[in-house]
């Protein structure tokens, strides 16, 4: 393996270039777990890996309990089948917890206000109602608990990170939130050992080629960990070393990796092809970087992907007669522009819009 296919390869398995899926519920269940910090973008991450959808397709799985949000690790929000919920959380939990304690020590929350809390928002979801998080919001309130300053926030963190609730679908523009127990179904526990290898083959099987270093930022575990549940699948993985560095991958052939090499793909905000390994300069030059995490403050901008590279970012505008995209290259592509504009057409088709104006301009 060359330096030069570990993006093209990456592209493949992460299925935004090639074996397109037929179900929302199976893009989520290949890749594992995917960010949704941004819930629309989070759509069209789904919707780009399939072989055709809409963003009513992905919210309806959604709606289906299919696909479910919580904050399995990191302690941020992602989609994940609804059958590795719970082991997902057990895995994370104790050391996303211990780290929270000084948290809740600034917001003034201790484990009494957490258990009381939990109560009153049981008791209001119970019999598989969803409500929003602003009536949640004021539930509490009333209760004499107050949400001021990002309290409210953390107490439905807390309780989605311990197990108690989970996201509905939306409300419009709401956030909902549901009894875990009572929108997943039970489903076979797994020790840590089992919870461990799970996740490193659906890793690496999604995301290779990566390093132990990459696994370990993106489930949110130690290295010892990572190296363990590396070493249970190691008979379905292979290595190489590129560059002093090791690099997993399923234990399969691939050969289609040449047909992304002239690929033009929009990605959303907070995809996996970025977000989801700690060294990202096998795709994002680094005085680039900035330009899509302005700030390194955890917030990705949508890409846009050229023969492997992050080439520049995208916005779009909606607007009432369709949606209004700006390109914004690090580089001038002018040979490019019509894949460009293609794939535009592709994320509009997915919003059910027209396109609008669309606009180039280079960054450099």
């Amino acid at each position: 393996m060359e330096v030069q296919s570990i993006p093209y390869r990456r592209l493949f398995n992460l299925r935004i270039n090639g074996g397109r899926l037929e179900s929302s519920e199976q893009v989520v269940k290949q890749l594992g777990a995917m960010q949704a910090q941004d819930y629309h973008q989070a759509l069209w991450a789904v919707g780009l890996r399939l072989q055709s959808s809409t963003i009513a397709d992905v919210e309806q799985a959604i709606a289906d309990r299919k696909i479910v949000q919580t904050w399995p690790m990191r302690g941020t929000i992602h989609m994940v089948p609804p059958e590795v919920v719970r082991w997902m959380l057990e895995l994370s939990a104790s050391r996303i917890l211990a780290q929270d304690k000084r948290r809740q020590e600034q917001l003034e929350l201790n484990q009494a206000i957490m258990e009381q809390a939990g109560q009153i928002i049981h008791d209001a979801l119970q019999g598989d109602k969803q409500l929003s998080r602003p009536l949640l919001m004021e539930l509490l309130e009333g209760e004499g608990i107050s949400t001021k300053n990002q309290r409210g926030y953390h107490i439905l963190w807390y309780l989605a990170q311990t197990g108690h609730i989970c996201q509905g679908p939306r409300e419009g523009k709401q956030q909902t939130f549901v009894l875990l127990d009572e929108w997943v179904p039970p489903s076979r526990k797994l020790s840590r050992d089992e919870a461990l290898a799970a996740l490193a083959e659906r890793y690496f099987t999604s995301h290779g080629p990566a390093t132990v270093h990459d696994f370990a930022w993106w489930a949110g575990l130690t290295l010892t960990d990572a190296r363990q549940g590396i070493e249970a699948v190691q008979s379905k993985l292979v290595s190489e070393t590129v560059d002093n560095q090791i690099y997993w991958e399923a234990n399969h052939v691939r050969t289609e990796f040449a047909d992304a090499a002239s690929a033009v793909y929009l990605l959303p905000g907070f995809d996996e092809h970025l977000l989801g390994y700690k060294d990202r300069s096998a795709v994002l030059r680094t005085e680039y970087s900035q330009a899509i995490v302005p700030g390194n403050n955890g917030v990705f901008m949508p890409t846009v992907v050229i023969d492997g590279q992050v080439a520049g970012k995208w916005k779009r505008t909606l607007k009432k007669k369709g949606i209004d995209i700006d390109i914004m290259l690090f580089t001038p592509q002018e040979d490019r522009k019509a894949d460009i504009l293609e794939r535009a057409r592709q994320y509009c088709a997915f919003m059910g819009l027209p396109l609008g104006e669309v606009t180039f301009q280079a960054m450099e």
